[in-house]
């Protein structure tokens, strides 16, 4: 069965080129050009992945994924920035706000199928990863600053754990963050002892169980 993806960009012909695209290589797209459209198709149909713009005239895309990340409905539906904003502090903040994939503009269109597969592998597989709980990864934050910090994390490791949570490898982190490897089994070996985990998939559950223990508060 072909999956289904919506997407979101300004840039009719960026949309129309990429929905041909990805439409001759079996996929099913709903390209729109704004995210107010974006969520009216949400509301008839939810996709199995979004691919969505950053910069647009109307709402941008981190105003955007948090709303997608806010909603029990759609909070687990895989989603890839596609943009021209390569900052590296945009591309933490697109991941910190719980993308699964940050691609440049401009960009291979193979690059991109080849995300999209990914992604779409990862989190079938591994949907834990992507939906803790039902405000996940949107509500990450709460649990790491402020009254509910948790044991300190510093900044490097508070990114770390976005990463890590959005299912990057450590060998991944490490490319995505300019860093020795070693450096970041360092840092993933310090989250796992400050939240009392084993492994990653604990350390989900971890975030999962004090979401859940706050959603009275």
């Amino acid at each position: 069965m072909s999956s289904n993806l919506l997407l979101v960009d300004d840039d009719n012909g960026l949309r129309n080129s990429v929905s041909l695209y990805l439409t001759e290589r079996g996929f099913k797209v709903n390209a729109v050009a704004d995210t107010e459209n974006a969520l009216l198709s949400l509301r008839n149909k939810i996709p199995d992945l979004i691919i969505s713009d950053i910069v647009m005239s109307e709402n941008s895309g981190y105003n955007f994924i948090q709303s997608i990340k806010e909603n029990s409905k759609y909070a687990s539906i895989p989603f890839i920035f596609l943009t021209a904003k390569g900052m590296t502090e945009d591309r933490i903040l697109g991941y910190t706000l719980g993308c699964h994939a940050y691609l440049t503009k401009p960009f291979d269109p193979e690059e991109l199928l080849s995300i999209i597969k990914n992604v779409l592998n990862n989190y079938r597989t591994f949907p834990i990863i992507s939906a803790v709980d039902d405000n996940y990864p949107g509500s990450l934050y709460k649990h790491l600053d402020g009254p509910n910090k948790v044991n300190n994390l510093t900044y490097r490791e508070q990114t770390i754990l976005c990463l890590l949570l959005q299912g990057m490898m450590n060998k991944e982190i490490a490319s995505f963050l300019g860093l020795n490897i070693r450096n970041v089994e360092k840092y993933v070996s310090r989250l796992l002892l400050k939240t009392g985990t084993r492994n990653r998939t604990e350390l989900a559950r971890y975030f999962h169980f004090l979401n859940y223990n706050n959603k009275g508060e």
